[in-house]
């Protein structure tokens, strides 16, 4: 074993310490992703190589959460998934790293804290700004971004008027 004082200067020698300690940070780190990444790949599909609805229902069933629960929006909401019912291995990978939870009993426990995490104001307007974007369907989105949102709701206003006043002029 190393001295961690020097004969000659009778200094310490920090450097030993944290070499060792990040050594041990790294392996310990490498040792979580390669057990996120093999959750991960329980619940993916083999052909997408993500997580599809069925992989996420069989996830909701491991973690005892119903699929419509919003505890699993919450944790979209977490791992910045961009489409709903899909979740990458680099959304999963950034979810489960951020909950610290690298077995499906880790993530449960964490759900809580989650819920916890969500209801801070300010995570609050980032969660509900999240769900309106996460649940557009793809032609609502491509309009939300493409047109913008001022010259959408004018869109969906005259929508609405002809719609509802189609009625009248037949």
């Amino acid at each position: 074993m190393r001295r961690s004082v020097s004969r000659k200067t009778g200094q310490t020698n920090s450097t030993d310490a944290t070499d060792l300690f990040r050594s041990a940070s790294s392996k310990a780190s490498s040792k979580e992703m390669e057990r996120i990444d093999n959750l991960f790949y329980s619940y993916a599909n083999k052909s997408s190589g993500m997580i599809d609805p069925e992989g996420i229902e069989s996830l909701c069933s491991d973690i005892e959460v119903s699929h419509t629960d919003v505890r699993i929006l919450m944790l979209a909401w977490k791992m910045k998934a961009e489409k709903q019912g899909y979740f990458t291995l680099e959304e999963w990978r950034r979810g489960l790293k951020a909950l610290r939870a690298d077995t499906v009993n880790k993530l449960k426990k964490a759900l809580p804290d989650l819920e916890k995490e969500v209801k801070r104001p300010t995570n609050f307007q980032d969660f509900y700004a999240f769900a309106f974007r996460y649940c557009l369907t793809g032609i609502m989105r491509s309009l939300l971004y493409g047109i913008g949102i001022d010259k959408l709701l004018v869109f969906v206003l005259l929508f609405m008027l002809i719609f509802f006043f189609s009625d009248i002029f037949s």
